[in-house]
């Protein structure tokens, strides 16, 4: 075990809302050949068959309302445009065609191909240039918000592929009931009463010690009490302050304004930073629950079957479901003093040192980091590649770990 394992006592995930890797990071190829991003070469047609390629014109707001279509049938056309369909290897050429479907405007279905430069998001891309970025991490499925933060949760979604809130009798145990059933702490942090979690009617069960709001997060962490489980919720929706005053969502979902998202992801990270001990002994995970719909160039892997089958019905398909491949690739960055800078953890696109990262990876890093004892799990967890051996037996001084105004 490394120094840098041995001292661990936090894990802390902060998940966003409905970003491809691509869309975000892509463009840090072009400083660091290591990352799979965006080379110049990629590009979908229209529903006109012109060629249109992915570029760097992506706003912080007004270019993707409507929302991108994310739901299975639309994530099946965005994967598989132009080829058989599974099991054939997803195209990624449906893109641009998806979108189309929403405005049936062809100019505005081109910018579901746009992409950030780097220095419009200079918080997220600090961080993935500082600490360890992952090219292999996928969403769970190629579907919605729900599902995909099941995984997070559960290690699955118990067969679900849409935005069904309620699991009910599941086999498995949520990782904040597992830690807290094997005497460790697991809390979800909500943003507010007005953007609680999405997964409250879940994970509650008479167990209201698993959940506090953003503000008890940033408590904590001042005042050394964080639990050892950390899962942080974004503000889901504009609304109104006790006060009265505007509060801007911070998920950065679709067609919300980025830069919120940017000045909560640096808030996040700020509170752990700033507190020496606390900063020595977390590692901080940022990533996104799914794609939304937004372009990326690298087709998802099969996987291992979770055990459930979707109905042809459910998917909207025509064709069932097996959870046998991965949905969507998205941002992941795992933060840590003790990860080396500029550390690019190698995705499929390697072949012999690639690994492959989904959101079953979160409960399973969890459990292991914490030594929590067996119990039932889904298969895709218990197959889920963990991240701890990020963590290295050197130190990186504070001069070298950015904080964030």
């Amino acid at each position: 075990m490394s120094k840098g394992q041995d001292n661990l006592r936090h894990i802390v995930v902060l998940m966003m809302e409905n970003r491809s890797f691509d869309h975000m990071l892509g463009s840090l190829m072009q400083k660091d050949p290591r990352i799979n991003g965006i080379s110049g070469d990629e590009f979908n047609l229209d529903n006109t068959g012109q060629k249109i390629p992915a570029q760097p014109l992506a706003a912080y707001q007004g270019q993707l309302d409507p929302d991108p279509d994310h739901h299975f049938p639309g994530v099946n056309i965005q994967l598989f445009d132009g080829t058989a369909g599974p099991p054939a290897t997803p195209s990624m050429g449906g893109f641009v065609k998806s979108y189309f479907e929403q405005r049936r405007d062809k100019d505005h279905s081109h910018k579901i191909m746009y992409y950030f430069p780097p220095e419009k998001l200079p918080i997220l891309t600090t961080l993935a240039t500082n600490y360890a970025l992952f090219n292999g991490w996928f969403a769970s499925i190629p579907g919605p918000t729900i599902c995909n933060r099941a995984f997070a949760h559960y290690g699955t979604s118990f067969g679900e592929v849409g935005m069904s809130l309620f699991y009910m009798n599941t086999p498995y145990l949520s990782i904040y009931e597992r830690m807290v059933n094997a005497g460790h702490t697991a809390k979800l942090y909500y943003y507010d009463q007005n953007s609680s979690s999405q997964e409250v009617v879940n994970l509650l069960k008479n167990q209201p010690k698993l959940f506090g709001v953003f503000g008890d997060f940033l408590t904590d962490c001042k005042k050394n009490r964080l639990p050892e489980y950390s899962f942080i919720e974004p503000n889901y929706n504009d609304h109104e302050d006790d006060d009265g005053s505007e509060i801007l969502a911070t998920d950065q979902h679709p067609d919300h304004h980025m830069l919120a998202g940017e000045a909560y992801i640096a808030t996040v990270y700020n509170a752990i930073r700033k507190n020496a001990s606390l900063w020595k002994s977390t590692l901080l995970l940022v990533t996104y629950d799914e794609h939304g719909g937004i372009y990326d160039h690298v087709p998802p892997p099969a996987c291992i079957p979770d055990g459930f089958v979707a109905s042809a019905e459910a998917t909207g398909t025509g064709t069932p479901f097996k959870f046998d491949r991965l949905g969507i690739r998205v941002p992941a960055i795992a933060i840590s003093p003790w990860i080396p800078k500029a550390t690019v953890v190698a995705g499929p696109e390697q072949k012999q040192n690639g690994r492959v990262f989904e959101h079953a990876s979160i409960p399973a890093t969890v459990m292991k980091a914490f030594n929590v004892a067996e119990t039932p799990r889904s298969p895709r967890e218990k197959a889920a590649d963990t991240f701890l051996d990020l963590l290295t037996d050197t130190l990186r001084p504070d001069s070298d770990c950015p904080i964030f105004k």
